[in-house]
């Protein structure tokens, strides 16, 4: 398309990943080209997402001397003016649009654009809240979802800049701390084992070459002064509830030192395989031992290891993204104390626990009870039974990963066709898939799936609440009734039409969840007026959690190349990993899992289906596996047609609109519409 304009001699376009995880296309040109002019010209002859985001004008085209493109000898473009949106207007926008810009890698974001459009997912959301708040502005992560852009942002969080003046509740982060829903679901499945064990998460990340072992103690003092839930203690009475127990001054951690001079790749993470179990196995709840480092000494001329690991009782997926950067930060500046902003886990348990019998919470208690309450088909070879379905007993596992043009598709171009996120995507492939599966056993859909979706649970429970960069186990999950309705699901996989169809049907039963989602495990599990109404309906046989998006800079075999890791940072494609109890039981059925693995060679979507091994067969859950990426692979191929992107009735909030009346609707603006023009159907729209 670039060659055919007059003023173009020769062009080529690649997909440049300057910074890892950010990609971006790039056109080299070669001729007497008016950027401005190419751009409107590729605007009306391509659509938007492959508009090259920068035109780079050179003397040559570079090529191998076997004639091919030369890409290492392309230049990196200047992004300066990579956005299309307005400038800031007012100063919130400005604080906002420079934070987007931040967190995103950009160089700079318009006061129009979309987070999601531009790569953000709902984790990165949460940085940009932090950010936010330390300038001043005060915005919810559900905010910057459903609002996306920093204009739209702006403009609530006005109202809730004006209340930041009020006076703060006193909260003080030392004391009890009732349990949440999450740890009371993992007792009530598992037992009390499960708590008391060592149910621990880990990660190995990189250390400086010249790495001193006080110094890397004094940074695990300053980081455990900070998140004063890395000490707590679980206080189990035997006639009483179960609770956290946060003294007033922190335990102080020794790291021990292994030495793995001069062991090859191999070796090193044999050594490092070993050495975390003994660290696990001193890993004590009850005596309040929530954390424990091991420091691997690669010798004075190459960077080194360090094993985390910490029970899952203090911590998270996001809390370990929170730790590391404390952790940096505390050890590039050992004289310097982290500051202390946001709430303290304490007051959100607690808070919690307030909100489980007020009057807004119970009111929800007929919506959830409509949800659950309908079909509830089995998926493997039998019902799941915690007694016999533990870890002792063995689970399968199947991996699929996505390509890189499906997964940036993914990413990018599907949720800002349909106004949705990522995880509503995955989840519609999910569904799709295991629908088709059962379809060919002769096992009915009606009534759909119930699915239990985790998140990271970290909602703002009071306007004035911040717990974005608090640490310790936030994250809970909630269920959703899905089907795929009438959807074709052979024109899914095949990229066509049924595509829409299906996210769009997929995409309001998610927003018909009561609330925000938090309600289901107040009222199971802390309201003992409801939890016994809940617990007799049937509970979801899907579990699915999305992870998002994350950098690994480099796998373990590199590691002892100083030039090939980023410091602090988690090594290899498993960046957490974990450990659990044997008699812990599974949760699910079918557990589904994804996670975006952003690399300098490129981003790639990782897809895991895991199950208890006397449900599924290998070659059953490997035909799962095969569907929900062939799936996701069809939804990745579709184009979005003339009707323009996917509104659903939960875009319009002020008027009652039907899926039929909005895609009229949307059908009569693009006949009235000049398509020659543009502009017009944008406006239109």
């Amino acid at each position: 398309v670039l060659s055919a304009q007059e003023s173009v001699r020769q062009a080529a376009v690649i997909a440049r990943e300057d910074q890892p995880g950010v990609k971006r296309l790039v056109a080299y040109l070669v001729g007497d080209v008016d950027e401005p002019a190419l751009r409107e010209w590729a605007a009306e002859r391509l659509p938007d997402y492959m508009v090259p985001a920068a035109f780079v004008t050179v003397d040559a085209i570079p090529l191998t001397r076997n004639g091919k493109l030369d890409r290492a000898a392309l230049p990196a473009p200047d992004l300066a003016g990579r956005t299309t949106g307005r400038a800031p207007a007012t100063p919130v926008e400005e604080i906002l649009c420079g934070l987007f810009a931040e967190v995103l890698g950009l160089e700079q974001v318009g006061a129009d654009d979309s987070f999601f459009t531009l790569g953000g997912d709902s984790i990165m959301s949460i940085l940009v809240v932090s950010k936010a708040r330390g300038a001043g502005v005060v915005i919810t992560a559900r905010q910057v979802f459903e609002q996306r852009t920093p204009a739209g942002l702006a403009r609530v969080a006005q109202t809730a800049l004006a209340g930041e003046a009020a006076e703060q509740p006193e909260d003080v982060a030392a004391g009890t701390v009732p349990l949440t829903p999450g740890m009371l679901e993992v007792k009530e499945r598992s037992g009390a084992a499960a708590l008391t064990g060592t149910f621990c998460q880990s990660t190995v990340v990189s250390t400086p070459a010249d790495l001193t072992p006080e110094r890397l103690e004094q940074a695990l003092r300053t980081l455990m002064d900070r998140h004063d839930i890395l000490s707590a203690t679980l206080v189990t009475p035997d006639d009483g509830a179960w609770t956290l127990e946060v003294p007033s001054a922190t335990e102080r951690i020794s790291v021990p030192r292994t030495d793995a001079a001069g062991l090859d790749a191999e070796e090193f993470d044999q050594l490092v395989d070993a050495r975390s179990w003994d660290a696990v196995a001193e890993i004590d709840a009850a005596a309040g031992s929530m954390l424990r480092a091991v420091w691997f000494d690669a010798g004075p001329d190459a960077p080194g290891r360090l094993l985390l690991v910490a029970h899952h009782l203090v911590t998270d997926g996001v809390s370990w993204r929170i730790l590391l950067r404390d952790l940096a930060a505390a050890y590039e500046a050992p004289d310097t104390e982290l500051a202390r902003t946001g709430a303290s886990f304490r007051r959100w348990a607690r808070q919690l626990a307030a909100q489980a019998v007020s009057r807004r919470r119970v009111d929800e208690l007929p919506e959830w009870q409509r949800l659950l309450a309908g079909p509830d088909p089995v998926l493997g070879s039998r019902p799941l039974d915690p007694r016999r379905d533990t870890v002792a007993a063995g689970t399968r596992r199947a991996a699929r990963t996505l390509s890189e043009s499906a997964t940036a598709a993914l990413l990018d171009r599907i949720p800002a066709d349909f106004q949705t996120g990522t995880d509503e995507v995955l989840l519609a492939g999910l569904v799709a898939a295991v629908a088709e599966w059962r379809r060919r056993r002769g096992a009915g859909t009606g009534g759909g799936l119930l699915v239990d979706i985790e998140d990271h649970g970290r909602e703002p429970l009071t306007a004035d609440m911040d717990v974005t960069g608090t640490v310790g186990w936030f994250t809970g999950s909630h269920p959703a009734r899905l089907d795929t309705g009438a959807a074709d699901l052979f024109g899914v996989r095949s990229g066509k039409a049924a595509v829409g169809l299906l996210i769009k049907r997929v995409r309001e039963q998610l927003r018909a969840v009561p609330g925000d989602g938090l309600g289901f495990g107040l009222l199971r599990y802390l309201n003992a007026a409801t939890a016994p109404v809940l617990a007799a309906l049937p509970t979801a046989r899907i579990g699915f959690n999305y992870l998002g998006r994350t950098a690994i800079d480099a796998t373990p075999a590199e590691a002892g190349k100083a030039d090939s890791v980023t410091l602090w940072q988690p090594l290899g494609e498993a960046a957490l990993g974990g450990a659990t109890e044997a008699d812990m039981a599974a949760a699910h059925e079918l557990d589904a899992g994804a996670l975006v693995r952003d690399q300098v060679a490129g981003s790639a979507l990782d897809l895991t289906l895991t199950c208890p091994s006397g449900l599924f067969t290998e070659p059953e859950l490997a035909e799962l596996a095969d569907g929900w990426a062939a799936m996701l692979t069809g939804i990745a191929a579709h184009v979005t047609d003339a009707a323009g992107p996917g509104h659903t009735p939960s875009d319009f909030a002020l008027v009652s609109l039907e899926q039929g009346q909005i895609d009229e609707i949307a059908g009569q603006f693009i006949g009235e519409s000049d398509q020659s023009d543009p502009w017009s159907f944008g406006q239109a729209r």
